[in-house]
């Protein structure tokens, strides 16, 4: 069972989505004073699936986070968002990526708001969000391992929630800065 959480950051530049896949080999991000740009290679069906790079052209610096695929997988992302020029809208400025074997970051400048996902249990298996100049916001999606008693619990009652909004003509939240998960389960 996978899960969409987020995203996290900024609402400008255009959304896009890599989907759900078997998982992550490889993520590269260029960054200087925020998030430039991320790039990922995922797992599709035993071989490697490079998706789009999403972002601007700047940034001074580059990374490339190479996971050790199947034995390694990416369990947790951490970072920070906050406008990079006045007036202008928050972006990721900082990434720290964290699997079951090692951490990488962080990546960018520590400052702003900051967000954490660190799930306990499942992995992370694909990501989306919204970039122009730079990588404005990120979210996640997570393959849970077999759920447990207490989020079973949880996606129950947001599925309650939904029935009784859509019923009385409330919209329900899909997707916000706060990493709201209702509405999607």
């Amino acid at each position: 069972m996978s899960i969409q959480l987020g995203p996290w950051g900024g609402n400008r530049g255009t959304y896009w989505d890599d989907g759900i896949h078997n998982g992550i080999r490889e993520i590269t991000l260029v960054y200087g004073s925020c998030i430039d740009s991320i790039c990922v290679t995922y797992d599709e069906f035993a071989k490697p699936f490079l998706a789009e790079k999403h972002g601007g052209m700047g940034g001074t610096k580059a990374a490339q986070i190479k996971l050790q695929f199947p034995e390694e997988i990416l369990v947790s992302v951490s970072g920070y968002y906050y406008p990079v020029v006045y007036g202008g809208g928050p972006v990721i400025r900082s990434l720290t990526f964290k699997s079951n074997q090692r951490t990488f970051g962080p990546f960018g400048v520590e400052v702003g708001k900051p967000f954490n996902f660190s799930p306990n249990g499942g992995r992370i298996v694909g990501f989306y969000g919204r970039s122009g100049w730079f990588l404005d916001s990120i979210g996640f999606y997570l393959l849970s391992p077999k759920p447990s008693g207490l989020f079973q619990r949880i996606q129950t009652m947001f599925k309650v929630y939904n029935f009784f909004a859509i019923k009385y003509g409330e919209e329900p939240k899909t997707k916000g800065s706060k990493g709201y998960i209702s509405g999607i389960l």
